[in-house]
């Protein structure tokens, strides 16, 4: 158990209809980014993130559903927490790597740092080890340090970058996919 939450926060699978219900706003403000810098140079490629703060803090905010078309196998989870959901996780195993992919992991306003993202966490690993996967993937942005150092505190490492994942100015905006593992 998680020491602030004391045994009472519990893990439910969602139905699709139930998960339907739900819309995801991740909403976060983060003050550092991690700014990627990639040079050509004679026989290598320098690529290089240095984590450096933004001149005031950033507020982001975006929304997700649950079971988008392009999740394979999805399976959708809420943590409850005295009756109320404060945080839900998305998963889905990809069958031609043999990864567990998380989706959607988010926990509520007002319930962070309590314990239920590392409860959720631990939640997505046990899943990928029962499907036998050989790694646990995620994806996050270069401008959300909260969640960076929430995946590294939890053992992800950097396994991949995509600069024009979202636009062409990704790099510029300060806001670079990053793929993020934890191998099994």
């Amino acid at each position: 158990m998680h020491p602030l939450t004391k045994g009472k926060a519990t893990i439910i699978e969602l139905t699709k209809t139930e998960a339907s219900q739900i819309k995801l706003v991740y909403r976060y403000t983060s003050t550092h980014y991690c700014d990627l810098s990639i040079r050509h140079e004679p026989q290598r490629w320098a690529v290089e993130f240095v984590l450096k703060p933004f001149e005031k803090p950033v507020e982001k905010v975006s929304e997700s559903r649950f079971f988008e078309d392009f999740v394979e196998e999805p399976r959708a989870f809420a943590a409850l927490l005295d009756g109320e959901q404060v945080g839900w996780l998305e998963t889905g195993h990809q069958k031609w790597n043999n990864r567990m992919r998380i989706w959607e992991i988010l926990v509520k306003e007002g319930f962070r740092r309590q314990g239920i993202g590392a409860l959720l966490m631990d939640h997505a690993v046990k899943m990928a080890r029962e499907k036998d996967a050989r790694a646990l993937v995620l994806e996050t942005q270069t401008c959300n340090a909260p969640a960076i150092d929430f995946y590294l505190k939890h053992g992800f490492e950097l396994i991949g970058f995509d600069s024009t994942a979202y636009t062409n100015q990704d790099i510029d905006r300060k806001e670079v996919r990053l793929e993020l593992g934890l191998r099994l």
